[in-house]
C-alpha cells in the first residue's frame, strides 16, 4: 500500500486478496490505526507468489527493505531457521539453526517460513531417514538407545546397532531431499522397494512405501529465495490491446519486489521490438538506472540485444548479460514474472475506470446519443459439427456481469450449420426478455461477418425488438488482433477503428470473453458426451441393468451384435427391453 509520494506505508499478504483488501475498506468496525493507514493509501500494487510460503518469505524481504510505518517488524535479526547436517566423519546429525552473520561449517539448507515448519520438517526426515537429532554431548554418552530409537525415529549410531554405511546412505537420501533432487530419490526408493517386494521381504517394502509418501508431502521448491544471483527478471503480456511489463528485481539470490509498466506500443510491434525499447527507456536513465543487475532475464530476447548490453555495461562497473531460456532458479523466477505480468493486465482491462472509459469512446466512435451501460456478447463454438455451444456473456459499467452469461446446447441443427445455431441463441436468449424491455441491452455484439449479423436483424425483427444495436466484429485479412472490422446493422457499413482505439480494445475484450466461455462449455459438453455410455440413453436400462449387459457380453460391441433373444438371457432384461435395446442399435 502506497502513499502520496510513492512511499510504502504497508506491506501484507493475502490467500484471498478480494476479502483481505475489502477488509481495510469496511465503513465501520476499523481501528484507528487502521483508519489512518486508510487515509494516507493513494495506490496498491500487487505481487503474486506460486505459494503461501513464498508469500510470507517475500514480505518478511520487503518490510525489512522498505521498512514501511505502519507494519510490525516480523521478526528479530535472528532471521528465518535454518537445517543444518552438522560435520561428522562417521554419524552426522540436523539440527535447526538461526545464523546472525556467518554460517556455521558443515551442510546448510533453507530459509524455512518458521521454526515450526523446521520442526515439522526434522521430524518427518526421523520418520523416513533415522538420522541422528541429537547434540554432540548427549550422543558421546549413551551407553543404551533413547527413546527416539525405540518409538522408530532415530537408528541408534549412539550404540552402534547401524553400520557406518547404513548410516552414510540414510544421510545420502536425506541431502538428496533437501538439495531440491527428490524425484531421483523417489524413483531410487521405488525400485529399491520393488527389489524388497520381490524378495519377499514385505516389511523392509512397507518401510519403504511409507517414506516415498512422505517424501511427496515434506518440502515445496521455494522461488523466493534462489542459490546466488542480481538479476532483473522482465516478462511481457498482451491483452485487448493492453500490453503489460512486469519487472522482478533479485538481489543476493531473494526477491525483492516487482513493478508492472503499461507502455504504449503501436500494433505491429513485436514482444522483442517492445523489450528492446523497454530496456533501453528503463534502464538508462529511467526507474531502473539506480541500481544495474549483473543480468537481465527476458521472456524474449529484444532486438539490438549486443548493442543494449553494451549502452548498459558503460553505466556500470559490471559486464551486464541479456538472456534468454534460462533454467532452474532463473526459471522459476520467470514463470512468477510472468504469472505477475498476466495478472496485471487482465487486472487493468477489468478495473472499472477502464471499463467505463471504453464505454464512453465506443459510444462517441459509433456516434450514439446515450452512454452505453450494457453490452451482451454471442459465439459459437464446436468440433467439427459436434456438441455446439453457442454462449453470451454480458458486460456492464463495472465490467464483466458473470451472473448474466449464459450457455445455450444447440438442438436441432445441421452439424456445423452456424448461422442456425447462432439464430438458435438468439431465440434462447431474447424470447422472454422480449416481454421486459428495461433488461434488454443498448449494444448485441455478434461474433462473426454479415452473415451472422443478418441472422440477428431477422431475429430481431421477428421478436419485434427496437432500439437495441446490433453490431457485428469480423476478422481482418490476417485475421490478428487490431485488424478486426465492424458491421453497423441496417446499411451493412464496415467501419474500422484505429487499433489503438479504447472502444475496439472493449471490444476486442468482450469478444474473447465470449469465445473462452463457448470453448469451455462445449468442451465441458463433448467431454461428458464422450464419458457418457450409450446405454444411458436407452429407456428402462439403469445402472445395475448396464452393468449387468457389459459383463454378460463383455462390452459394447459384443452387445450391439446380438440378437434379441440372446440379450433376453440377460439376467433382469425382458423380451420387451431386449427388443426395445437391439433397436436403439440397429434403427433401419
Amino acid at each position: 500500500m502506497l502513499g502520496e509520494n510513492h512511499d510504502v506505508l504497508y506491506v501484507g499478504k493475502a490467500k484471498n486478496l478480494k476479502k483481505r483488501v475489502g477488509s481495510y475498506f469496511r465503513s465501520s468496525g476499523l481501528s484507528p490505526k487502521t483508519t489512518a493507514l486508510v487515509s494516507l493509501i493513494r495506490q496498491i500494487e500487487v505481487t503474486v507468489t506460486n505459494t503461501e510460503t513464498e508469500a510470507l518469505l517475500l514480505e518478511n524481504n520487503l518490510i525489512k527493505q522498505c521498512k514501511p510505518p505502519f507494519n510490525i517488524l516480523l521478526r528479530d535479526d535472528k532471521t528465518y531457521p535454518y537445517i543444518q547436517i552438522s560435520e561428522h566423519d562417521d554419524y552426522p546429525a540436523l539440527y535447526m539453526k538461526r545464523f546472525r552473520h556467518q554460517k556455521p561449517p558443515g551442510l546448510v539448507f533453507g530459509p524455512y517460513p518458521s521454526s515450526h515448519s523446521v520442526r515439522e520438517s526434522l521430524v518427518l526426515l526421523q520418520k523416513l531417514f533415522k538420522v541422528r537429532q541429537c547434540e554432540e554431548s548427549f550422543y558421546r554418552n549413551r551407553s543404551r538407545p533413547c527413546l527416539q530409537h525405540q518409538i522408530g525415529r532415530c537408528s541408534a549410531p549412539c550404540v552402534g546397532l547401524i553400520s557406518v554405511a547404513d548410516y552414510q546412505q540414510a544421510v545420502r537420501n536425506t541431502l538428496l531431499f533437501l538439495q531440491g533432487k527428490s524425484p531421483e530419490l523417489i524413483q531410487s526408493l521405488i525400485a529399491e522397494m520393488d527389489s524388497a517386494a520381490s524378495e519377499l521381504r514385505f516389511e523392509k517394502a512397507a518401510e519403504l512405501r511409507d517414506q516415498i509418501s512422505l517424501l511427496r508431502q515434506l518440502q515445496d521448491h521455494q522461488v523466493i529465495e534462489g542459490r546466488r544471483g542480481d538479476v532483473d527478471v522482465i516478462a511481457i503480456a498482451r491483452s485487448a490491446g493492453t500490453v503489460s511489463v512486469s519487472v522482478l528485481f533479485v538481489r543476493g539470490g531473494k526477491i525483492i519486489g516487482h513493478k508492472n509498466l503499461y507502455p504504449r506500443v503501436v500494433l505491429d510491434e513485436s514482444d522483442a521490438d517492445v523489450l528492446s525499447d523497454f530496456i533501453a527507456q528503463f534502464y538508462l536513465g529511467g526507474l531502473g538506472a539506480a541500481d544495474l543487475p549483473k543480468e537481465i532475464v527476458v521472456s524474449e530476447l529484444p532486438r539490438d540485444r549486443d548493442l543494449l548490453q553494451e549502452v548498459l555495461a558503460g553505466s556500470s562497473a559490471n559486464k551486464i548479460k541479456i538472456i534468454s531460456n534460462v533454467i532452474a532458479d532463473r526459471a522459476a523466477w520467470m514463470r512468477l514474472c510472468k504469472t505477475n505480468a498476466e495478472n496485471a493486465v487482465s487486472s487493468r482491462d477489468a478495473s472499472q475506470d477502464a471499463i467505463r472509459q471504453r464505454l464512453v469512446a465506443l459510444s462517441l466512435a459509433l456516434n450514439l446519443d446515450d452512454t452505453l451501460s450494457r453490452i451482451e456478447c454471442f459465439d459459437i463454438s464446436h468440433s467439427s459439427g459436434e456438441k455446439t455451444v453457442a454462449s453470451c456473456v454480458a458486460f456492464g459499467k463495472d465490467g464483466a456481469i458473470k451472473a448474466d452469461y449464459r450457455c445455450y446446447n444447440v438442438e436441432g441443427v445441421t452439424n456445423g450449420d452456424d448461422f442456425a445455431a447462432m439464430r438458435f441463441a438468439l431465440h434462447k436468449r431474447y424470447k422472454k426478455l422480449a416481454e421486459n424491455m428495461e433488461r434488454c441491452p443498448d449494444i448485441v455484439l455478434i461474433d462473426g461477418g454479415l452473415g451472422q449479423l443478418k441472422i440477428a436483424e431477422q431475429v430481431f425483427s421477428e421478436l419485434q425488438i427496437q432500439g437495441v444495436e446490433l453490431l457485428g466484429i469480423a476478422k481482418g485479412e490476417t485475421r490478428k488482433a487490431g485488424f478486426e472490422y465492424l458491421i453497423r446493422m441496417g446499411s451493412h457499413q464496415e467501419v474500422r477503428l484505429p487499433p489503438d482505439s479504447s472502444a475496439l480494445h472493449l471490444l476486442q475484450q468482450i469478444r474473447d470473453e465470449a469465445h473462452r466461455f463457448a470453448v469451455t462449455g462445449h468442451r465441458q459438453r463433448r467431454d461428458k458426451a464422450r464419458r457418457q455410455s450409450v446405454l444411458e440413453d436407452i429407456e428402462g436400462v439403469g445402472a445395475k441393468r448396464r452393468k449387468e449387459l457389459v459383463k454378460y457380453f463383455g462390452g459394447l460391441q459384443g452387445l450391439q451384435n446380438a440378437s434379441p433373444e440372446e440379450i433376453a438371457k440377460v439376467s433382469g432384461i425382458s423380451a420387451r427391453l431386449a427388443k426395445i435395446i437391439y433397436s436403439h442399435f440397429h434403427h433401419d
